[in-house]
């Protein structure tokens, strides 16, 4: 907690934090209010709500697919600095996109033909400034801070992300069907903001030799996750990570129809589920960091990781009694509250969350601090290279399930086993650590 205080007080660290504070509150005030006014003001049909929250999900993480090589490259041969700055200043236009589509959407001015269509063009282009902004946010660290700072900061980042997360999530249930027009000035107000943010970050340049830019987008992805896999250390955390952001994407997808029709919910009690799954990610984030004592290990991954499948199946079995005896109409957060299990219901979401957050959050320490400085965003885009594949696929697998009629309640359980694996690939983390650790006390023999 005193390294955590010492570097919010540094602008080595403090504008990097902001700005990724305001991307990460942007976004997700963008793409909650979003999904749920098309949820509840546009469909009522629970398949066609998931599919519509599915293809939300992929447009937005299709990009990383795409472009994390090009982004890796920029990132490690350019100053981060300077893109920072670059793509919050371009967040501004494509937010004035999302802002067309949302008042279009508000006003029921042309809903299917333009709105919808301008709604999904603003998220694939948020995804691109998330695709470009991803490499540097972890992998700026080690270059502004010492190597004890490292986890420190990535749990920061990654709490603050959360946070603001939160923030974004909580404003969008309020607005996102009576005031969607307030989201749609609030959007393109923070991004300006943001953009003011990222001017204070220190100059980054590049730690190793200028290479040239590769711009064949297949042959450079390939070869990145190539030439990142070979560390057996990078590698399994590369894994782990993708199959727990995998079962991210899935139980994101659901929240919204899961809400709306099983729960019978309005949109702010929507809004309260993702409020605390982020609170709880945020919690496991500064909780791990407290117990490793700085140190960048994946020892409580397995244990973190079974313990968020266990919570999975709770929040099924909570959610099949519910339905069996579910309300006639939506209720507001006060008639959920009250509701016979509602506590139950959010204490399994933030056990997920919580346990989520201890899982993931020294898997990203792992890419910044076993690889050079000068190779540091490359493997971060690697990294983002498989995540958003794996994402992709696991938005596609619940689509397809929804539109063959698996109901939502029963797509949970996808999570919980996937929740093995997840533990499986983090023993093998594990053991990749302990020797490599052994190999090092030999060498230093």
């Amino acid at each position: 907690m005193l390294t955590s205080t010492h570097l919010l007080r540094r602008r080595r660290f403090l504008p990097l934090f902001v700005t990724q504070l305001f991307n990460a509150f942007n976004d997700n005030l963008y793409k909650t209010t979003m999904v749920l006014f098309v949820v509840y003001a546009v469909y009522n049909d629970e398949t066609t709500e998931a599919g519509f929250s599915g293809l939300a999900s992929a447009l937005f993480i299709l990009p990383f697919f795409i472009l994390s090589a090009l982004a890796g490259q920029l990132a490690d041969m350019r100053d981060k600095a300077k893109i920072i700055r670059t793509v919050k200043l371009c967040e501004i236009g494509l937010m004035m996109i999302g802002a067309a589509g949302l008042y279009m959407a508000w006003q029921g001015i042309m809903v299917q033909t333009v709105a919808i269509p301008l709604l999904l063009l603003a998220l694939f282009l948020t995804g691109v400034q998330s695709t470009f902004l991803g490499p540097i946010k972890y992998a700026i660290l080690p270059q502004h801070l010492k190597k004890e700072e490292v986890l420190a900061g990535t749990g920061l980042v990654e709490a603050g992300t959360y946070i603001a997360i939160l923030a974004g999530t909580i404003l969008a249930g309020p607005l996102a069907v009576e005031h969607t027009g307030w989201a749609a000035i609030g959007i393109i107000v923070t991004a300006c903001i943001g953009y003011l943010v990222s001017r204070q970050v220190p100059p980054a340049p590049p730690m190793g030799e200028i290479e040239k830019l590769d711009w064949h987008i297949l042959r450079a992805s390939a070869k990145l996750v190539r030439d990142t896999m070979h560390n057996p250390e990078v590698y399994y955390a590369i894994l782990a990570i993708s199959f727990f952001w995998t079962i991210g994407a899935v139980l994101f997808i659901q929240f919204p129809p899961l809400a709306k029709n099983t729960i019978m919910a309005s949109p702010e009690v929507a809004s309260l589920f993702l409020v605390v799954f982020s609170v709880g990610v945020a919690i496991g984030s500064v909780a791990v960091n407290a117990l490793l004592k700085g140190r960048v290990s994946a020892r409580f991954g397995p244990g973190s990781v079974i313990a968020m499948g266990v919570f999975v199946v709770a929040f099924y079995v909570v959610a099949k009694l519910w339905e069996a005896d579910q309300p006639t109409s939506l209720l507001g957060v006060s008639e959920f509250l009250a509701w016979p299990m509602a506590a139950v219901l959010l204490l399994c979401l933030l056990g997920i969350s919580v346990a989520g957050g201890m899982f993931v959050v020294p898997l990203y320490a792992f890419l910044t601090t076993r690889v050079s400085p000068d190779k540091a965003s490359r493997t971060i885009a690697a990294n983002n290279i498989v995540n958003s594949g794996a994402m992709v696929g696991g938005s596609l697998v619940a689509m397809g399930m929804s539109a063959i009629g698996v109901p939502i309640t029963e797509q949970i359980l996808l999570c919980a086993a996937m929740c093995l694996v997840s533990a499986w690939l983090a023993r093998r983390l594990i053991a990749a650590e302990n020797h490599a650790a052994a190999e090092a006390v030999a060498a230093g023999a």
